[in-house]
């Protein structure tokens, strides 16, 4: 797998050579568009172009840059049990450590263990990503109790009378059933 080098105008890249020395800090605040659907587009994510607010403290350590602070953003679908529109607001810590090239902590760890700068630029987005997506819930809901759809009609509980019920027969029972109609036919002439 060859990789791409980083595109320092992204705007969840960040340039962090002032960051060279041990327990210098940057601090970046601001909404930027989401680059991508973060999560399920069809069924629950923060969508493409969606605000991103980030309050980051970028932190220079002896081993690279540590990344922490707070990403907001709002998600959207619909209920997995009545299919309404569902918007939430998702407020995740991200929190992340980017080794310098050729540090010790490169030397001891696996390739993917441990997120790395590639020369002064550090990704925020794969930690952006992944914290949000975290946060999701496995089943959106419009509320906790949401009593879904009815499942002869499909037309959602809440939209129905409290008396809704739908008439069935068992088939083994079918013939019986013909039977009793034509009897009660019989008996209103």
């Amino acid at each position: 797998m060859t990789k791409t080098a980083l595109d320092p105008a992204a705007p969840l890249v960040f340039d962090t050579a002032e960051l060279r020395g041990a327990g210098t800090t940057m601090h970046v605040a601001r909404e930027i568009p989401a680059p991508e659907a973060y999560g399920l587009e069809a069924v629950y994510a923060v969508p493409k172009g969606a605000v991103l607010d980030l309050d980051i403290h970028l932190t220079g350590v002896s081993e690279g840059v540590l990344a922490t602070g707070q990403v907001e953003a709002v998600a959207e679908g619909e209920c997995a049990r009545c299919l309404a529109p569902v918007q939430d607001a998702l407020s995740v810590q991200v929190q992340e450590l980017y080794a310098y090239e050729g540090s010790v902590t490169e030397a001891t760890t696996e390739a993917d263990e441990i997120m790395r700068l590639e020369g002064d630029l550090l990704d925020l987005e794969p930690a952006v990503r992944d914290a949000l997506v975290l946060a999701m819930p496995v089943t959106p809901l419009c509320r906790p109790d949401c009593p879904g759809l009815c499942a002869e009609c499909g037309v959602p509980w809440d939209e129905l009378p409290d008396d809704h019920v739908h008439e069935t027969v068992d088939p083994r029972w079918a013939g019986l059933e013909k039977l009793r109609l034509a009897d009660n036919d019989g008996e209103s002439k």
